[in-house]
């Protein structure tokens, strides 16, 4: 949930701020830089609740903890590629594979009730795939409507 009130603020707040001081609502930039900010934070989580993230893969997925770390990487790595113009499609394309990617790992998640933040195997169940599995095709739309479209237009 706080992904979408940290996407949801920083692209509201953004085009206020590009109305009010560009004179338009720049809705491309402002997906862009939600989307950034809101990877900056999750990729940070992987670094703070590295144990809880590593339960979320199965027994056989060999170097979990490094996989933690190098998906943070990759999340940081993405929110500075989605702002940079001449990166900003070739992120966008890379960012939509990761959200695929990932999702068997929520999935996995939501079935064992891993809760994440505590490290602990209480967490949400399967229901959690509701409002996960959504979201998780949200950022895929966000990321293309605001990195990949924009390109074949003027900005």
């Amino acid at each position: 949930m706080i992904t979408l009130i940290i996407l949801g603020g920083v692209f509201a707040s953004t085009l206020a701020y590009t109305r009010l001081f560009r004179g338009q609502a720049e809705m491309a930039y402002a997906g862009r830089l939600a989307m950034s900010v809101m990877l900056v934070c999750t990729g940070a989580g992987h670094f703070v609740f590295v144990d809880g993230m590593s339960m979320m893969l199965p027994e056989p997925v060999p170097f979990k903890t490094e996989l933690i770390y190098l998906t943070g990487v990759i999340e940081c790595m993405a929110a500075i590629g989605l702002l940079m113009p001449g990166l900003r499609v070739l992120t966008g394309w890379l960012l939509m594979v990761f959200f695929i990617l990932i999702l068997p790992a929520n999935i996995y998640a939501a079935v064992y009730q891993v809760d994440y933040q505590q490290g602990t195997f209480e967490g949400n169940g399967v229901e959690y795939l509701w409002f996960r599995i959504p979201l998780q095709i949200l950022f895929i739309a966000w990321t293309y409507l605001s990195a990949i479209r924009p390109a074949t237009s003027s900005e």
